[in-house]
């Protein structure tokens, strides 16, 4: 099923030249319905977030909250809760913020692969956290072997390279990398203004989620130079992103992105797994 959705993704991805409206429709559309008024957006601010003599700001016009919005300084990062316009909170089910609320949002994104809380992610738990879900043998052996390989390192507390590829939970801020959402800082907080610019930008049609050329346009207009290892971890994470939800209609919606980056989604997933293998009466095998 991966590679299909890769090629999938690799194929829809939008021509070079982001800057010409010739090769925008969208953007085309837009001014042309609009015209110089995309230079006064939003109305009754006194900023404006689009010129129509650069077509890019106007295809991808960033989240402004409404008048009424419950989201209270969306350009603030959070450190230990990840809020969006429709849950303020964050996760309250299972009183995930509550529980959580000792550890920053990137920590709590990692903290379902440490499930014995010491603070130290083996190869073998990301092993059994993602079979959990029902991934097969070469998928999970696939995801184990990126994550390891690719996060150990940075959270090391050691300048030498841990030889069993542990990730260290107190220095997982050290594994952010460009070209992704930007909803992470560089201190593992949430910046909800980031999470809903992502959405706000490419949602296409505002369905309420990124479909797969969505999700391509968005990797695409994310990218900063020459910042391999970010395209490459940012593709990686969504594909895994799609692959875990696996959206019925073909678009991941919001709500369940921002349970995947509290974390607060994958042992929701993982307890959907194994119900699913209780009525089946089958036994779940790591």
């Amino acid at each position: 099923m991966a590679p299909s959705l890769i090629h999938s993704a690799i194929a829809c991805m939008p021509s070079k030249g982001n800057g010409n409206v010739n090769y925008s429709p969208e953007a085309k559309r837009l001014i042309g319905q609009l015209g110089t008024e995309v230079n006064d957006y939003p109305p009754d601010k006194p900023y404006s977030v689009s010129l129509d003599t650069v077509p890019v700001t106007s295809e991808r016009l960033p989240y402004v909250p409404k008048p009424d919005s419950k989201l209270l300084d969306a350009g603030t990062a959070r450190v230990n809760v990840a809020p969006s316009a429709e849950t303020p909170a964050g996760t309250c089910d299972g009183d995930w913020a509550a529980r959580h609320k000792h550890i920053t949002v990137l920590q709590q994104h990692v903290s379902y692969w440490d499930q014995d809380a010491d603070g130290i992610i083996w190869p073998t738990d990301i092993w059994f956290g993602v079979r959990a879900w029902g991934w097969n043998l070469l998928l999970s052996a696939f995801a184990n072997f990126i994550i390891s390989a690719s996060l150990s390192y940075p959270t090391g507390p050691s300048c030498l390279p841990d030889p069993f590829l542990r990730i260290h939970m107190a220095n997982i801020h050290k594994d952010k990398h460009g070209s992704d959402s930007m909803s992470f800082d560089n201190e593992g907080r949430f910046s909800p203004q980031k999470f809903e610019d992502f959405f706000a930008k490419y949602d296409r049609g505002q369905k309420g989620g990124l479909d797969l050329f969505d999700i391509a346009r968005g990797l695409k207009g994310q990218r900063m130079a020459f910042d391999y290892f970010g395209w490459s971890a940012a593709f990686l994470e969504w594909m895994a992103t799609y692959l875990l939800i696996w959206p019925d209609d073909g678009a991941l919606r919001k709500e369940d992105v921002r349970r995947v980056f509290d974390g607060s989604l994958f042992q929701y997933k993982a307890d959907q797994y194994a119900a699913k293998l209780e009525r089946q009466g089958r036994v779940k095998k790591a």
